[in-house]
């Protein structure tokens, strides 16, 4: 591999200066009438250059079909389900105006898909069926200091009757005892009821629990003299007797501070074959930026997000059963920012990256570590490197899986922080007592970096941003291949478009990535002009496409069971050095924890290839894969869909 390697940087040294010495031999005047950019462009498409570097094209979707794409997802059938809901703009959310297209990359047709409620900022992961699970989304967007102009907050209710739990409705008025002002909650409240509480040795009753609900609340009336400053206690209008005892709310400052954003408990499985939405029983609780992970068992962990009231869900973590289509709490809390980076590993438990994409305090949950579910018991890793710098950082599970590496990629300071790291850091989970080392480093701190695993084992880590949001007109337009076997990145063809926040990548049964979205603030390096959404999709044809050949992949069974062999048909099967399945990406706010690519052993007897899956469920889970086969130039062919049971 470092040969080669070592021979690809010297080709594209070559040909560089092949190219200029050729033009620079013609003309001065020639030279420079053909210009800076002409030149790179006439560069960037020599046959010679394509294939050690690849190459960017730009798909540009017919007006009517474009969409500004917050959440992607490959499909069995092939095709990328592209959702937007509401696509961060607040016109399209008051319009209830929510979108969603299936593109297909093949043929090119662009579809337009009736979406339910608004998806923007939801979780979502590829179900066992095929199907994709999609759990969350948008209640309220954000209302910045300057827009809020009614005083308002968390409410804390309080229930201390253990018989019986009580239902709040919308509109129910709290009183402070203290500060005397009323408050108004917008949505009902279940307050359950009081834990009785009994010494564990004499049995001796101590005291009652009371029973918490969280509910937003305004003031009645706008204006600044309706803020509270300090923690009172609230009476609640409408109750009597024992209710009117046991019942009360608590509050901290209540004010015209900016507003988080609200979360929904809506929940869907996509039909990748009908092409629509099935609605699920919905979440226990509101989530906006959850991240959805598959377990052991097939069944989904939904962690994380902001409720209903843009509050941090605090650590009710749930799960979902795709054989009943219902969700139960896990039983026990613990709380991470939004969108956690959260994987399954190959002895049942979820290894969590520290990486992140948003919201949740500086100093709760933000450790990388390895949780087990059945204990609870979570055990933190260290050595990260930038460990403060973990959000908008991007995580992979390098391949093959079976080695349990993982890459953390970048990343910035927590919230709207000008830090940003240049560091990757690398952990072997199969090590005796695990720890992050430092991997290469970007050329820049970066945010937002998209990493993309390819069927020769390479990773594509290109894109994001210096700053937050791309401020400052920070886009990196810069892309890298990282060799898991050598630990190097070798620099390759520039991306034509910036993607920052609200992006992801794809990748394609071809061969090929897909990236979508970038949602600047800025357009200017002054901060001055309004950021515009990055509706283009861009497509990276890789260098192992642009060689003379590739294996070629067919026939085979569509279903191999773990433990179990399958055999196809190539004429190449005697040059194949690697067969690998990769689980189908669904990707968001730089997390992609579906992401996999699975080493399987094969046996190749003329032009019959014999593969087998391995037996362990956390390492395959169920569901439909890609699976590839690269011979020893590491050409991968197109991939045949394979469903593990």
């Amino acid at each position: 591999m470092k040969d080669r390697a070592g021979r690809r940087r010297a080709r594209r040294f070559a040909i560089g200066t092949a190219v200029v010495v050729a033009l620079a031999g013609m003309n001065g005047p020639w030279l420079y009438r053909f210009g800076t950019e002409k030149y790179h462009q006439y560069k960037i498409n020599q046959p010679e250059y394509k294939a050690a570097n690849g190459k960017w094209e730009i798909v540009e979707f017919p007006e009517e079909y474009r969409q500004n794409t917050i959440h992607a997802a490959l499909l069995r059938t092939g095709k990328v389900l592209l959702v937007a809901g509401s696509g961060n703009n607040q016109d399209n959310f008051d319009a209830k105006q929510y979108d969603t297209r299936i593109w297909d990359p093949v043929k090119g047709s662009i579809k337009k898909v009736p979406t339910p409620t608004d998806l923007f900022c939801t979780g979502h992961t590829q179900l066992a069926n095929g199907n994709l699970l999609i759990a969350g989304g948008t209640k309220r967007y954000e209302k910045l200091k300057g827009d809020v102009t009614k005083a308002g907050g968390l409410m804390i209710v309080h229930n201390e009757n253990p018989d019986k739990p009580i239902t709040l409705p919308a509109g129910t008025k709290f009183t402070g005892k203290e500060n005397g002002k009323t408050f108004v909650s917008k949505d009902p409240v279940l307050v359950p009821r009081a834990e009785k509480v009994f010494d564990k040795e004499t049995g001796k009753f101590l005291r009652n629990d009371p029973g918490l609900g969280r509910i937003y609340v305004e003031a009645e009336k706008s204006g600044a003299k309706y803020e509270t400053g300090t923690q009172d206690n609230y009476t609640v209008a409408g109750l009597k007797g024992d209710d009117a005892r046991n019942t009360y709310g608590i509050a901290e400052k209540l004010a015209l501070d900016k507003k988080d954003f609200q979360g929904i408990r809506d929940a869907f499985e996509f039909d990748p074959v009908a092409e629509k939405y099935i609605k699920v029983d919905p979440m226990n609780e509101a989530r906006w930026y959850p991240t959805l992970t598959t377990l052991s068992d097939g069944k989904i962990l939904s962690v994380s997000g902001l409720d209903e009231i843009g509050q941090i869900v605090p650590g009710k973590n749930e799960v979902y059963d795709p054989e009943t289509k219902t969700w139960e709490y896990t039983g026990k809390v613990r709380q991470f920012p939004t969108y956690p980076a959260l994987f399954l590993m190959q002895n049942g438990k979820i290894f969590y990256s520290g990486a992140n994409a948003g919201y949740g305090p500086a100093d709760v949950g933000r450790d990388p570590g390895i949780w087990d579910l059945d204990t609870y018991k979570f055990t933190k890793v260290p050595g990260m490197s930038d460990a403060n710098m973990l959000e908008t950082a991007n995580t992979v599970l390098l391949p093959p899986a079976q080695d349990e590496k993982y890459m953390v990629i970048g990343g910035g300071g927590v919230g709207e922080s000008k830090l940003s790291s240049e560091k990757t850091r690398i952990v072997d989970l199969k090590a005796d007592d695990p720890k992050f080392v430092d991997g290469p480093s970007l050329d820049k701190g970066t945010r937002y970096p998209q990493a993309s695993i390819l069927p020769d084992d390479s990773v594509l880590v290109s894109g994001g941003s210096e700053d937050y949001r791309g401020r400052g007109d920070s886009k990196i337009l810069e892309a890298r291949l990282y060799q898991p076997d050598t630990n190097e990145f070798e620099r390759v063809a520039d991306p034509l478009v910036g993607r920052n926040y609200h992006s992801g990548s794809i990748l394609l049964p071809d061969g090929r990535l897909m990236f979508f979205g970038s949602d600047s603030l800025y357009a200017d390096k002054a901060n001055t002009k309004p950021g515009k959404f990055e509706q283009r999709i861009e497509i990276y044809t890789p260098p192992y496409l642009y060689r003379d050949s590739r294996p070629d992949l067919s026939g085979g069974p569509q279903t191999i069971e773990r433990g179990e062999s399958g055999t196809f048909t190539s004429r190449a099967a005697g040059s194949v050095k690697k067969v690998r399945l990769i689980r189908p990406s669904a990707s968001t706010h730089v997390t992609d924890v579906d992401q996999r690519s699975i080493a399987l052993d094969f046996k190749a007897d003329g032009d019959k290839l014999t593969v087998t899956v391995p037996e362990n469920k956390n390492l395959v889970q169920s569901g439909w894969y890609m699976m590839f086969v690269t011979d020893g130039e590491g050409t991968p062919s197109k991939a045949e869909w394979v469903h593990v049971p």
